[in-house]
């Protein structure tokens, strides 16, 4: 039988699936903590180790230090920990590149730029990372939160060493001088105030344009996790975003499970699809309603998500669709 992504995308047509959390962490003893829930609960989550907001001033060049050593660790179990440095234009932006890029190329799955305000910072943060990585090719991830970066949020997009975009959403707010409210900074209000809706929905709309990853935005409520998990929830199904940050461990396992496809959607996935590969991917009928390779590769991705966000498989499905990679013989 034909696998899913060989009859249903181009050679290379696939995207990057990356986890649907991202959970930022500063401090030592919680970069420890994270790695931890991590190598616990797998890789459906990334930890980015923060420089911008993590070091303190006067500590930048120990923190880098401590960013890389963290990265090339044994509590790297899955290789999922990448770096925030700071900014193409900030003092410290070239020593946090040859610092940890240096020291950690191999091992760092993508370098988190933030402030980015055009391609032109994309370009010149990865001619840095390029002359400090030996020979590794080592993706971006962009932190767009100016009105100049999302002028140019699509040439961004369509670099080909950008892997996913943020949204900032507190930089926007701030950059309007006032004339976004507060609110609209909060778990709900940043749902509901049109220029900010406006900014979110450009960057989904880029990324996917040019199979890229739209990252949402922090929520910074800490103690009500159905606030977090409604956020999660609205940026998945409302907005068209595929991550979102964390920046509290408690946090995580809420926003990987909003992210998560619903039992019932996993349930008609599975006979869409496994149907259609019984019937070597020509249209088939299911519950009444004509499917063809357009709607295979909507439950395609569904069933891939579902796999990303831990979400139980039967065994017979995982098998069929996400076989483990045959060992190499001795």
């Amino acid at each position: 039988m034909i696998s899913p992504q060989a009859a249903l995308f181009d050679a290379g047509e696939s995207a990057v699936e990356l986890p649907v959390c991202d959970h930022y962490a500063g401090v030592e003893a919680r970069m420890v903590k994270s790695l931890e829930l991590q190598a616990e609960l797998g890789p459906v989550f990334d930890v980015t180790l923060d420089c911008e907001d993590g070091a303190p001033v006067g500590g930048e060049a120990a923190h880098a230090e401590l960013v890389a050593a963290m990265v090339m660790s044994q509590r790297n179990v899955h290789g999922r920990c990448g770096v925030r440095v700071h900014p193409v234009e900030h003092p410290w932006f070239a020593a946090d590149v040859a610092t940890i890029v240096g020291a950690a190329a191999t091992r760092l799955p993508y370098v988190m730029v933030p402030k980015v305000e055009g391609v032109a910072d994309v370009y010149r943060a990865v001619a840095a990372i390029d002359a400090a990585s030996d020979g590794v090719t080592i993706p971006l991830h962009v932190l767009v939160e100016t009105h100049a970066g999302l002028r140019e949020v699509a040439e961004i997009a369509a670099h080909p060493r950008i892997e996913s975009i943020s949204f900032g959403l507190m930089d926007f707010v701030s950059a309007h001088r006032g004339a976004i409210p507060a609110s609209a900074m909060s778990a709900e209000g940043q749902f509901a105030h049109p220029l900010v809706v406006r900014a979110k929905l450009e960057i989904a709309a880029a990324c996917h344009a040019f199979a890229k990853t739209p990252s949402h935005s922090v929520v910074t409520e800490l103690n009500d996790m159905q606030v977090v998990a409604e956020a999660a929830r609205r940026a998945s199904r409302e907005l068209g975003f595929t991550r979102m940050w964390s920046i509290h461990p408690g946090q995580i396992r809420t926003i990987v499970a909003a992210f998560a496809p619903g039992a019932d959607e996993v349930e008609e996935a599975i006979a869409i699809v496994g149907a259609a590969q019984d019937a070597d991917w020509a249209p088939i009928r299911h519950a009444g309603v004509l499917h063809d390779r357009a709607s295979y590769r909507y439950f395609w991705r569904l069933l891939t998500r579902a796999r990303r966000t831990g979400t139980p498989l039967p065994d017979a499905v995982r098998q069929r669709f996400f076989p483990a990679p045959a060992k190499a013989r001795r």
